[in-house]
């Protein structure tokens, strides 16, 4: 079964490590490890989400190669994964895209490692994508996270994850396959 449940990375409006806010780089593993995971977890799209046209056309070349090109023909599953890739230039485009596409407006849920008023468990939120039949929209920031009044838009952002000690940075790429797990993934705790 396919879940209306599409993905974006944004790249702007992001915080840097000094706490100032710029516009992230696209990053080939970034395109390519998540396109495969949003892939296996049965998205509909994952949106690279970027403002600037040369940023957006290094990803169209590098989508283009492994849909178009030669890279497709080489690594067909690669080829598959990176079908649902789509390049954006901001959060409202992706959710006017869904919004045609769904027929409603989707929910936009965001991540962070820190906890907000509108924080939704992990649990929540898999009852609710797979009781309500909604769209919704995952948003994952890159750098040291997205810009603060754009976190205050968002429906819902999802309680941060927690390992075992007191490091907490993880790299987005394994954050969206942690969520996505969460989100998704079999319910391998009834299978015991």
């Amino acid at each position: 079964m396919v879940l209306p449940v599409y993905l974006g990375l944004v790249h702007y409006p992001i915080y840097n490590k000094n706490n100032e806010i710029v516009t992230t780089a696209i990053t080939n593993f970034d395109i390519h490890d998540i396109a495969r995971t949003a892939r296996t977890y049965n998205l509909v799209k994952y949106f690279i989400i970027h403002p600037h046209d040369s940023q957006k056309a290094l990803a169209e070349e590098i989508i283009s190669y492994w849909r178009d090109g030669y890279g497709g023909q080489y690594n067909p599953d690669r080829k598959e994964a990176l079908s649902i890739v789509e390049v954006m230039p901001d959060i409202g485009a992706a959710v006017d895209y869904i919004t045609a596409r769904e027929g409603v407006r989707p929910l936009v849920i965001t991540t962070d490692a820190r906890k907000y008023d509108n924080t939704v468990s992990y649990i929540r939120l898999r009852q609710e994508i797979n009781e309500t039949g909604r769209p919704y929209l995952i948003l994952f920031g890159t750098g040291w996270g997205m810009e603060n009044s754009v976190m205050k838009q968002f429906d819902y952002i999802l309680e941060p994850i927690y390992g075992s000690g007191t490091y907490n940075h993880l790299p987005v790429r394994a954050a969206v396959a942690i969520i996505l797990d969460r989100l998704l993934g079999e319910f391998w705790w009834q299978n015991t």
